[in-house]
């Protein structure tokens, strides 16, 4: 038997060695597919679970800000910063508003007020974002022009 005759006729041994080679590549390319599913579904629920506790958390800061505001406590003011650290190093950042631009994704327009077009000149309870998306949108007043 020559060598290119060889080739072109494999054992019939080899073809069924080829398809269960085959065989086993997919159903481990499956199985990877799947751990990988399986890792993303669970970061979801993680996340998921922490967006609710920390809208649960939230009013208790917002409560500490509108404490700190009427009594210029130094022991509440680093209670606050702490708070904001723990909630920064979990993903936590707080939208910032004064000054900015009104951007309906991020803010919520509660009362308008004498003031530049389009501009935030208030905000009344702090928005969060996590992750990158919104947790709880500001509450802002926003500027609105005189009409003469």
């Amino acid at each position: 038997m020559k060598k290119d005759e060889k080739h072109k006729n494999p054992p019939a041994g080899g073809e069924d060695f080829k398809n269960l080679e085959n065989q086993l590549k997919r159903a481990l390319a499956d199985y990877q597919n799947l751990e990988k599913r399986i890792v993303e579904e669970k970061s979801s629920w993680i996340k998921a679970a922490n967006k609710d506790l920390l809208l649960k958390l939230l009013p208790g800061l917002d409560n500490l800000i509108l404490a700190e505001k009427h009594t210029q406590d130094k022991g509440v003011k680093i209670s606050i910063k702490h708070f904001l650290d723990i909630l920064e190093q979990d993903g936590v950042r707080k939208i910032e508003t004064e000054g900015k631009d009104f951007d309906p994704n991020l803010m919520e327009a509660v009362h308008t007020a004498q003031g530049q077009e389009g501009k935030v000149v208030e905000e009344l309870r702090a928005g969060y974002t996590l992750f990158g998306q919104v947790l709880r949108p500001a509450q802002v007043v926003v500027g609105k022009q005189q009409q003469n």
